[in-house]
């Protein structure tokens, strides 16, 4: 069983490919616990965002096809459709790609910092959804740590970035200023909480939210001084916004060409700017054929190219030295990790022949009529003495050299305190040498 990272993101598959793929956060668990049943896999993970849906893994040899066979058939998408635009890593280079994906070094804007966040809510329901174990455990936790290295050493988080940040970038290029734009935005969730900070940031001066459920829409106004509005208002703000950003968590467009229409009409075709940053769309891809209406998904974001690029360049390159290294640390804790289980089985097998050998003579004793309450202390003797004669020659070998830490860590190993396992070892000398 080895690690492996595999899927397809904003580098290798369309946005309309991206969003047949995705995951609603609601269907993660289901979709986790149905695919480790059906590819006979122990440990799982799931990773699906705008940019990208990602599989991690702990996984047999031939997981990742049976996986893309799971996807395919869960998403209607072809088997050779999928294999077009899908990669695959293993071993060192998966633990790679997931400690650039954390950090940032594999998003559409460079060093976006939500990326992070929406991999630590795949480790959480994977463990929610029973499919973690010790090997994700330790590839995720690793990779957090790299990501936090990454964050605190170099300057890449230094002016923050995101598809949010992309969209104001590009709000910015279209409007002389903010602050004479009304702006509405479609959903109350994470990313348009961070477009409505950035929006503000830049001097926008009127902010419009509609959301399904309308308390959070008026959580968010409040929290960024906007105007909440129930979601049957929302043709209404669509006439009343010059500029529209949308990102909601339906599987389905939210806006429909209808709806523009109607907007375009009350507005006497004053231009509108919409920007849909959802995965899969909330707005359906015909409205960029209406007249007077510019719109922008997600894959024409990274046409965006904001003041900091050539820092955070600066900084990428200092964060794959700095992963580099981890997945150089990490590799060498895998292999200490899997000797130390080799030991212990080893440990186990030795100890368990040690008692077999002893219970097979104490047996022979009783039906040669032996007394059984010797026998029973023989056994003892006997198999105290082998269990532990190899252990307190090391440690009498360790006291005699005078390496006194090495004492302290050996014993503690044993599970004894320094002083009595070296008293101790002169008054039992009789007991602890190699039996006959």
């Amino acid at each position: 069983m080895g690690l492996l990272a595999f899927g397809i993101n904003h580098k290798t598959a369309s946005v309309a490919l991206r969003e047949r793929a995705a995951f609603t956060p609601e269907s993660l668990v289901s979709a986790l616990r149905e695919a480790r049943e059906q590819g006979g896999l122990r440990e799982l993970a799931i990773l699906s965002t705008c940019n990208r849906t990602e599989f991690y893994g702990a996984l047999p040899d031939g997981a990742a096809d049976t996986l893309l066979q799971w996807l395919s058939a869960a998403r209607g998408i072809p088997p050779d459709e999928l294999r077009q635009v899908w990669y695959c890593h293993d071993g060192d280079e998966a633990v790679r790609h997931a400690m650039r994906v954390a950090s940032g070094l594999d998003s559409m804007i460079l060093g976006e910092p939500q990326i992070l966040g929406q991999m630590k809510s795949a480790y959480a329901e994977a463990v929610r959804a029973g499919t973690l174990g010790a090997e994700l455990e330790r590839l995720f936790q690793g990779t957090f740590a790299a990501a936090k290295q990454v964050r605190s050493e170099t300057d890449i988080g230094s002016s923050p970035v995101s598809i949010g940040f992309a969209a104001v970038t590009l709000a910015r290029q279209v409007f002389e200023s903010l602050a004479d734009a009304p702006v509405l935005l479609v959903g109350a969730g994470e990313m348009n909480a961070l477009v409505a900070r950035h929006l503000r940031e830049q001097g926008a001066a009127e902010l419009m939210l509609v959301n399904r459920t309308l308390a959070r829409a008026e959580a968010l106004a409040a929290e960024v001084g906007g105007e909440a509005m129930p979601w049957s208002l929302l043709t209404d703000a669509l006439t009343r916004a010059d500029m529209v950003v949308s990102c909601t968590g339906s599987t389905e467009p939210v806006i429909s060409v209808a709806q523009v229409k109607a907007a375009l009409k009350r507005r006497r075709h004053r231009p509108l700017l919409l920007i849909d940053i959802a995965v899969p769309r909330d707005i359906d891809p015909a409205v960029a054929e209406l007249d007077d209406v510019f719109l922008y998904t997600v894959d024409d974001l990274q046409s965006v190219i904001d003041a900091g690029w050539r820092t955070r360049q600066a900084a990428a390159a200092q964060a794959e030295t700095l992963i580099a290294e981890r997945v150089r640390r990490f590799a060498a804790q895998q292999r200490v990790q899997q000797e130390a289980v080799a030991m212990i089985r080893g440990l186990r097998e030795q100890a368990q022949q040690l008692a077999a050998l002893e219970q097979r003579k104490a047996l022979d004793s009783l039906r040669q009529g032996g007394d059984p309450e010797a026998v029973l202390a023989r056994f003892q003797h006997n198999l105290v003495n082998k269990w532990l004669h190899a252990p307190t020659v090391g440690l009498r070998q360790l006291a005699a050299s005078g390496e006194d830490e090495l004492v302290t860590r050996f014993a503690a190993l044993l599970g004894v305190s320094v002083p009595e396992a070296v008293a101790g070892d002169d008054h039992r000398s009789d007991q602890t040498g190699d039996p006959t």
